[in-house]
C-alpha cells in the first residue's frame, strides 16, 4: 500500500485530490502541503527516517503551476537524492509532459482529476514499485466508518484506441474525452512517452507512442519518415531534396525525413500518385 505527499497551493484542488486519493485502497496514508517548501521539508524528513520510518513517502502527486518552485523544479530537486520518491503530475496544462517523462515521472494526469484516472496513476505507481494491488478485507475510506469493508477495486480502464471504432482515437484534455477521426490527422509528433497528433483545427496530445502508432496505422496510409515523426501520405503536399536533405511539406509544417527513409519515402509516394 502507497504513502502519498499531495502538492497544490490551490487549498480546494489539494482537498479534492486528497479526498480521491483517500479513498482508494491502495493507499495506506496520504497528507498534503500546500507549497515548494512544505513539500520539500516533508520529503527530506520522509527520506531521513528511511524507507520503513513513520513519515516515509512512496509517491509525491505534484502540481506544476505554483508560486515560487514549480512542481518541475521540486521534481528536479528530488532527482538529486539516490532514492527518491516517485513522481505523478496533476496540472491543468498538457505542455509539461515531455519534460515531465524527462524527469521519470510515473505518469502526467490532467485537471480536472476524474476518478478513475486518478486510479490509473496509482496503479501505475504500485506496479513501478512492486506492490501488489490487492487491499485486506476491511478497510476504510472517507465515507465509511471504521470498521466498515471496503471491497478491493480495480480501477476503471482509460478510453483507449481499441475501445472505439478505428476510425476514431480517444484524446484528453482538462477531464474531457473527445475522439478525433484518424482521417484528420496529418502527421504525428513523437513526445517522449507520448505523441501528438496534429489536425488543421490544432493538436491532441496522448499517451500512446509513435511506435504503437505507426504499427496500427500502417493500413491507412501512415509512414514514418524520421524518428519523431509519422505522416500521412495523403496530407504530404511536397518533398524536397536540398544539399542532400529530404524534406516534407505538410500543409504549413516542414518535416524533416531521415536519410533511412528517404528512398522508401519516395517510392511510395510515386505508388501513391499513379494508383
Amino acid at each position: 500500500m502507497l504513502r502519498v505527499l499531495a502538492v497544490d497551493d490551490e487549498k480546494p484542488l489539494l482537498e479534492e485530490l486528497l479526498y480521491l486519493l483517500r479513498s482508494d485502497p491502495r493507499v495506506l496514508s496520504a497528507e498534503g502541503a500546500s507549497d515548494a517548501t512544505e513539500a520539500l521539508r516533508r520529503v527530506t524528513r520522509a527520506l531521513e527516517s528511511g524507507p520503513d520510518g513513520a513519515d516515509a513517502i512512496d509517491v509525491v502527486f505534484l502540481d506544476i503551476h505554483m508560486a515560487g518552485l514549480t512542481g518541475l523544479d521540486i521534481a528536479r530537486l528530488l532527482a538529486g537524492f539516490a532514492h527518491p520518491p516517485l513522481i505523478v503530475f496533476v496540472t491543468a496544462h498538457e505542455g509539461f509532459a515531455v519534460q515531465a517523462f524527462d524527469l521519470k515521472a510515473v505518469d502526467y494526469v490532467l485537471k480536472p482529476v476524474r476518478p478513475q484516472r486518478l486510479a490509473e496513476a496509482v496503479r501505475r505507481a504500485c506496479a513501478q514499485l512492486g506492490r501488489a494491488e490487492e487491499v485486506p478485507p476491511a478497510a476504510t475510506g472517507p465515507a465509511a466508518g471504521p470498521s466498515a469493508a471496503v471491497p478491493a477495486r480495480r480501477p476503471a480502464p482509460e478510453v483507449t484506441v481499441a475501445d472505439r471504432a478505428p476510425e476514431q482515437i480517444a484524446v484528453e484534455l482538462g477531464g474531457v474525452t473527445r475522439f478525433v477521426a484518424i482521417a484528420d490527422i496529418a502527421y504525428v509528433e513523437a513526445q517522449g512517452d507520448y505523441a501528438r497528433l496534429h489536425t488543421d483545427e490544432g493538436s491532441h496530445l496522448v499517451r500512446i507512442p509513435v511506435s504503437t502508432l505507426e504499427e496500427r496505422w500502417a493500413a491507412r496510409g501512415f509512414v514514418r519518415i524520421h524518428r519523431r515523426h509519422l505522416v500521412a501520405l495523403s496530407r504530404i503536399d511536397e518533398i524536397r531534396l536540398d544539399a542532400g536533405a529530404t524534406s516534407v511539406r505538410v500543409g504549413s509544417a516542414e518535416l524533416q525525413v531521415s536519410r533511412r527513409h528517404a528512398r522508401e519515402l519516395r517510392d511510395l509516394l510515386m505508388r501513391h500518385a499513379t494508383g
